[in-house]
Order: structure tokens, then sequence, then C-alpha cells
């Protein structure tokens, strides 16, 4: 059983994990945060979203974040793949996930598509994607370059050092991955059209990060019902900016989708699916 907080052991890493609602209940939303993120970095949304929902809602950290073990740098480019593949099927075996939703923002939220494309694993019955990213973009790769800057020369590291334990390796593993050159060919929009559940997208009409065109990529791709919900005065980070829009699209959706698919229903392992072959900144609440 779960507790309110704690560290899971997944592979050869302690992930660090908090929990909001009853730790005794199944989570039935399962959070993935953004590229300089972690458990404790979503603040008080999560808390909020399972006060909505009246459902238990699990946050975790990835490995090189916040308080879970280091990696080594440089991260491979295939970072994000990595973590849908290895190391989201054993959490969700390892908390007791049985049906609900993932809700990933901004590179955590690129994972919970990556995941849903590549896996027909009943127990998700819907993912929320907040600012995600289906293929790199010029506008994303000069926010990085700035925010780098302000890693170098501002005060960037010490405000990032309340969060994580490695800063450095939650930093450089992230910036260093994006800004390298080879990363611009990064495209994961195969994994759309496998995805069989309904979609929503939460993007605030000011994301520094990404533009409208990647919503316009899920719609075109994407078979299953797609959602979206674009966040007035919001940049990258609604659910900090924009906080009580960003909660009522949220939990509305996932209310929906959760009335839908009631318990009691027969929960299905993840299984492979097979497929084609061939500045506020990004992390930080205010």
């Amino acid at each position: 059983m779960l507790s309110s907080s704690g560290f899971l052991t997944i592979g050869d890493a302690d992930l660090e994990y908090r929990v909001s609602g009853d730790p005794a209940a199944p989570p039935a939303i399962v959070m993935l945060h953004e590229g300089l993120g972690s458990a404790a970095l979503w603040g008080g949304f999560p808390d909020k979203l399972a006060a909505a929902t009246g459902v238990t809602v699990f946050a975790y950290s990835r490995a090189g974040y916040g308080a879970s073990s280091p990696v080594a740098l440089p991260r491979p480019l295939t970072f994000m793949h990595d973590e849908a593949m290895t190391v989201l099927p054993p959490l969700l075996d390892a908390i007791g996930f049985r049906r609900g939703l993932l809700l990933g923002h901004s590179d955590g939220a690129s994972i919970a598509a990556i995941y849903a494309g590549s896996r027909q694993d009943h127990r998700v019955r819907a993912v929320t994607l907040i600012a995600p990213h289906f293929v790199t973009e010029d506008i994303g790769i000069a926010a990085i370059r700035e925010t780098v800057a302000a890693y170098a020369q501002g005060d960037l590291k010490t405000r990032l050092a309340r969060w994580h334990r490695h800063v450095d390796v939650a930093f450089y593993g992230w910036s260093g991955a994006w800004l390298d050159p080879e990363f611009r060919a990064w495209d994961i929009s195969e994994f759309l059209a496998y995805i069989r559940v309904p979609l929503q997208i939460v993007q605030g009409e000011n994301d520094q990060y990404g533009t409208i065109r990647q919503i316009e990529i899920a719609r075109e791709e994407c078979y299953c019902p797609v959602e979206v919900a674009l966040i007035p005065q919001a940049g990258h980070s609604p659910q900090r900016e924009a906080p009580e829009a960003t909660l009522a699209a949220i939990a509305g959706f996932a209310e929906r989708i959760l009335q839908q698919h009631h318990e009691g229903d027969a929960a299905v392992p993840g299984a492979p699916m097979k497929k084609n072959a061939g500045q506020t900144f990004e992390g930080e609440p205010r």
C-alpha cells in the first residue's frame, strides 16, 4: 500500500512520489512532470485535482529530478521513449494502478503520448496532455536557449536547487538533450495514430515553448477523440499561471471519463502494441 509520500524502486532507481487523496485507494490519475519539474513542483495542483474529482492522484519524480536517484549525463536522446517503455510500465504495476488517466505536462505529456500509443493498456482510459511536444519547434529551442542563459548567469540555479537534489543533473539532462543538433529531428507524431482512448490537450494561448502546431498535429494524426482547452493569459504552465481555468478543464474531462468507467470493470495489464515500421522558466511555480 502506498503512503502519502515516499520512494519506489523501479529498476536501479529510487523514485520519489507523492499521493493526493486517499493513499489506500488505487491511484486513478497518474501525473508526469515537465522537463524541469518534479513531484513537488506540481505545487498544490494534485491536491486540488484530487478534491475536485474525488479520486487518488499520484505524482512522481523521474530519475534525475526532485529527490529521485541521479542519472548519468548526457541523457540519451531517446530519454522520453525510455521512460515510457521501460520505467512507466513497472511503475504503474507497482502503485496498483487499475483504471484511470495519465496526465502529463510538456516532456511528461510526450512520455504519456508515447506510452498510450505504444501499449494497449486497458487500464488507461484517457490521456490529458498539458503543453505537449510532438515535434521540435524553433520557438521551443529559442526558449530553452534563454533558459540556459538564465541558469548560467542569473539566479535560476539557486531557485531550481530548492526542488532538485541533483540540480545540475536535472537541468543539463533536460537542456543538453533538447539542444543537441540531432534532436531537431525528434518526432513522436507516429504514436498518435495508435492512441485508442480520448485525448485532451490543454495549452496556454501564450505558450513560449510551443505553438498551436502541436495541437494541429494531434488533430491530423489521431483517430481517437481529441478535446482541446486553450487557456487564456497562460503560457507553458497553465496549471500555475491560470490554475482555476486549467483545473476546471482537466477535472471536467477526468470526471466524464471516470464516470464512464466506474469501479468494478475488469483491469487488464498492459501489453505491447504493434506499430507501423518504416520568464517563468519551465518548471518553477509562481
